[in-house]
């Protein structure tokens, strides 16, 4: 979803604790390599749910019975004094009947009033949640329209996108910048909706109302601008495709435009750039990278999901988010992650990360949207495995984009399982659905042994759940039918625990004896070692001693490959 190399937090707790994360980078830098080498834990973060999370990140009665068609959003943006004003209408059909109805909206954000064919509708609010009862039973198979009137000064993002809201900046001239970013408070931060990842509208309008000096770039095609006559422009965007309601953005500044086309694998793309008017020149050639990495990942992915929507890049006051068809972009005109490479080997620093990892979210975030924050993997491991791929696609050798994986491994926590709790907004480890995830990814693609195989498998996913909201599971399911490997226990093992698993190794008898320690039952996962004597081989560990019919005099040398994150042990002769 999300996402960004380090964590979005699902509350301000997580917030909290991912800005603590990254402020002491250096420390995890300098941690995360002994844990993986011993395969120890690090102490794992406690969380309780509340009835809140329970709310914002459940199908409760308030939802399940309706689906969300159309959002028909309108804001205007008030620079005097931070604040918005604004209306949404949702546009639903009927799944079952009720009259009840959950709709999502945050304080200090205040409704004013709720309207559903031209008569009030009576509502009661519960933290982040307001309920409404409609003025009639709702039938099964009924297309209806609820319209929320609400205003407000929306929380004040403190270290966007992970702690989320609107932005109110200037930009170096002193021009005013104005952004959202919200992928971990949630859309609700800003907005009215639904906000509930397994439900997204078919398409949605998105109207902004900003002064005339300003420019707003949202999502989708800009289908008209109107001087209201008043000292305010509103511009109005239209996302013909299915989108995540946290993609949805306000970018407004003082712009300038330029535009391209790409001929990619499902025709003519076209592709929009937004600098700042300062940045214009530079842009213009920091972003010349966008073509040749939607050309990398078209072949290993398929084609760009939202041709009808276009390609768009925005210069944001923020590091960058993947707002889908609209990515922003902060990583100031440098190659790596603020200039920084983040495997530490180097690999990371010939292309720009920004630009590749919010851009690979096209694909894995908002076409293939986690219907559940717990399956927030889906979003962040993929899109952290993509840079990987770009390496392979930039320089081309496999290898080095193996280095670029592999080196990420020191920023590993192994703090929380990348999976989260289901029904309560719960990301899981909000560093390593990135790092470790990525790092599951590249193993597999080892076990499948078969590059074009593999190919097949990413372009699979995204062809098989194209603009759909799924589980993780249903992940898992499509890799292990489509691989033809047992590759439960692995998934088990790195989605759903902390543990590394461990090849104990010894001789007994002058043989090779070998097993999985620190590992679900089970666990029966192939690894490649070198051998003294014997060069590279498969061995088939499980969590019982196995002894290799070959004899051995010494096992000096013996290494596990790379490529699979594991670590093992040497013990002593039996």
């Amino acid at each position: 979803m999300p996402g960004f190399i380090h964590p979005g937090a699902s509350d301000a707790r997580r917030a909290r604790n991912a800005a603590r994360v990254m402020a002491a980078v250096a420390v995890v830098v300098a941690m995360a390599p002994a844990y993986a080498q011993t395969g120890q834990r690090l102490p794992e973060a406690t969380r309780t749910y509340t009835h809140a999370d329970s709310l914002r990140g459940g199908n409760g009665p308030g939802r399940a019975w309706w689906d969300v068609k159309f959002y028909d959003l309108h804001v205007s943006v008030n620079l005097a004094d931070s604040s918005i004003r604004g209306r949404n209408s949702i546009v639903y059909s009927v799944l079952k009947p009720s009259q009840v109805m959950q709709v999502d909206l945050q304080p200090p954000l205040e409704v004013d009033s709720i309207r559903q064919a031209g008569r009030e509708v009576a509502y009661r609010r519960d933290g982040n949640a307001f309920f409404l009862t409609l003025p009639r039973q709702q039938r099964t198979g009924r297309i209806d329209t609820v319209t929320v009137y609400y205003h407000g000064k929306p929380v004040a993002a403190r270290r966007p996108p992970w702690d989320g809201g609107f932005i109110w900046q200037k930009d170096s001239l002193g021009n005013p910048w104005v952004a959202t970013a919200n992928e971990g408070l949630g859309a609700s931060v800003w907005w009215p909706n639904k906000d509930y990842y397994g439900d997204e509208p078919d398409s949605q309008r998105v109207a902004i109302t900003v002064p005339d000096s300003m420019t707003d770039v949202s999502n989708g095609r800009l289908r008209s601008r109107t001087r209201n006559g008043d000292g305010t422009t509103t511009y109005e965007w239209f996302v013909y495709e299915p989108i995540n309601n946290y993609s949805i953005s306000v970018n407004a500044g003082t712009y300038d435009h330029y535009a391209s086309v790409y001929q990619g694998e499902a025709g003519t793309l076209s592709l929009d750039f937004w600098p700042l008017r300062i940045h214009t020149d530079t842009a213009r050639k920091q972003w010349q990278q966008v073509t040749p990495m939607l050309r990398c990942f078209e072949h290993w992915f398929g084609p760009y999901p939202w041709y009808r929507d276009g390609y768009k890049l925005i210069e944001a006051p923020h590091l960058g988010m993947e707002h889908q068809s609209a990515v922003a972009y902060g990583n100031r005109f440098k190659n790596g992650y603020l200039g920084r490479d983040l495997s530490g080997t180097g690999r990371g620093l010939g292309w720009d990360f920004i630009i590749v990892h919010e851009s690979a979210h096209e694909w894995w975030g908002n076409s293939l949207t986690a219907n559940d924050a717990a399956y927030m993997w889906i979003h962040e491991s993929f899109a952290n495995y993509a840079e990987n791929l770009y390496v392979e696609c930039l320089t081309g050798d496999k290898q080095a984009g193996a280095e670029y994986v592999i080196g990420t491994r020191r920023l590993i926590l192994n703090d929380r399982p990348i999976q989260g709790v289901l029904g309560v907004n719960d990301e899981g480890s909000g560093n390593d659905h990135y790092y470790k995830g990525g790092n599951l990814l590249h193993m597999i693609r080892q076990l499948v042994g078969n590059d074009e195989k593999w190919r097949g498998i990413l372009r699979g996913l995204q062809s098989t759940f194209r603009h759909q909201t799924i589980s993780g599971r249903q992940v898992e399911d499509y890799i292990t039918h489509e691989s033809g490997l047992p590759l439960g226990k692995v998934f088990d093992q790195y989605l759903r625990t902390t543990d590394i698993p461990e090849l104990e190794y010894t001789l007994d008898g002058g043989k090779l004896a070998y097993r999985w320690v620190n590992a679900v039952d089970g666990f029966a996962m192939p690894v490649q070692a070198s051998v003294p004597g014997r060069g590279e081989v498969i061995l088939h560990p499980t969590t019982a001693w196995k002894v290799d019919p070959a004899l051995l005099t010494t096992l000096d040398g013996f290494s596990v490959d790379q490529n699979y994150y594991v670590t093992s042990k040497r013990t002593p002769a039996r």
